[in-house]
């Protein structure tokens, strides 16, 4: 039997090796550790590979499959009750095979519907709009997994503070990680259900605010890889997270003072403190840019995992992420079942 709403019974989260700081990156890439603390505000990121020499110690499978495992387990479910798996990502670690399939592979899925979504900072969001069709549809449990890496965009060997400030940036701004939700039919685990999403392109005719590019042999070396303009995304993100607030409130027929926490766009810490202090709410900030970086795909999920333990029967949440590679706004109503939930 299916509900309504679906709901998240268990997350996970994977992050690679030790957290590096202002000082180690600053010192790595001869740039000003100063600049980061005030330009940025994140603190730390973990990185898939290693600084120094570049050599790639996690996968980005590697990553989602770890943080799908831990989803699974804190869910209460084992993996024969997975009925489909979706995977965004913006970096997959090669076009075919999907890393989505890698990931069930790893997990011991077989026969089951698997999905890769192409996206940025909205996947997450994507994945959970694709995953409550299939559960209308019937299906009963399955994973979403959100997870980006950056090796294949950013080199160790560049001297980063000779680089254009649309391609230094993404050196200060990015880490590494994965995170992964169980969904479900009916209130499992952690019980919080979606009660609303919103997912809607909004870029027409719009020039682009960020490109990832994926290069072949024949492909021009000298063009950037990653490339931001940063200052549209300055003046764009924060109104468009105002909008996408207002528009799920609507949506959701709740009112400012319903909201319980904000989890706001993760672009960087400084730009997290913009766009709340503009959104003007009196609930509860949950962010993790700071400490992880802008992993992407994941960091939805590492917010929500962070979001559960807080969250009391009743109590009600509005997660917004903007994606800028061409203007994607989108968003999720939660809100814990259990006595006060209505």
């Amino acid at each position: 039997m299916t509900t309504l709403h679906p709901y998240i019974a268990g997350m996970g989260s994977a992050l690679p090796g030790e957290p590096v700081t202002n000082a180690a990156l600053g010192a790595a890439l001869g740039i000003d550790e100063e600049w980061v603390d005030i330009f940025v505000g994140t603190r730390t990121r973990h990185f898939a590979w290693d600084l120094a020499t570049g050599d790639v110690h996690h996968t980005l499978a590697d990553l989602c499959a770890e943080a799908a495992g831990e989803a699974v387990d804190a869910a209460g479910l084992d993996a024969a009750d997975i009925e489909f798996l979706v995977l965004a990502t913006a970096t997959p670690d090669a076009l075919l095979p999907t890393t989505a399939t890698e990931v069930a592979d790893r997990l011991g899925l077989n026969y089951l519907p698997v999905y890769q979504l192409q996206s940025g900072c909205s996947g997450a969001v994507q994945g959970v709009d694709l995953a409550r069709s299939l559960i209308a549809g019937g299906s009963r449990a399955g994973l979403v997994i959100g997870g980006d890496t950056t090796h294949r965009h950013l080199d160790a060997g560049r001297e980063a503070r000779r680089l254009p400030g649309d391609e230094l940036v993404n050196y200060v701004l990015f880490g590494d990680g994965a995170g992964a939700a169980v969904l479900t039919a009916e209130p499992l685990g952690e019980a919080v259900a979606v009660r609303g999403v919103l997912n809607h392109f909004t870029g027409l005719g719009r020039p682009a605010g960020q490109r990832v590019d994926w290069y072949g042999r024949g492909d021009d070396p000298g063009r950037p890889m990653i490339s931001e303009d940063y200052k549209a995304i300055e003046d764009n993100v924060p109104t468009m997270a105002a909008e996408i607030l207002w528009e799920l409130l609507d949506r959701l027929g709740w009112r400012e003072g319903d909201v319980d926490f904000l989890l706001p766009p993760q672009l960087s810490g400084r730009m997290t403190e913009r766009i709340t202090e503009r959104l003007g709410l009196a609930a509860r900030e949950i962010s993790c840019v700071a400490d992880t970086g802008n992993t992407g795909n994941a960091l939805p999920f590492l917010q929500l995992e962070k979001l559960l333990p807080e969250l009391a029967p009743g109590q009600r949440a509005l997660a917004i992420a903007v994606e800028s590679s061409k203007w994607i706004k989108s968003g999720l109503g939660l809100q814990k079942t259990g006595e006060g939930a209505s």
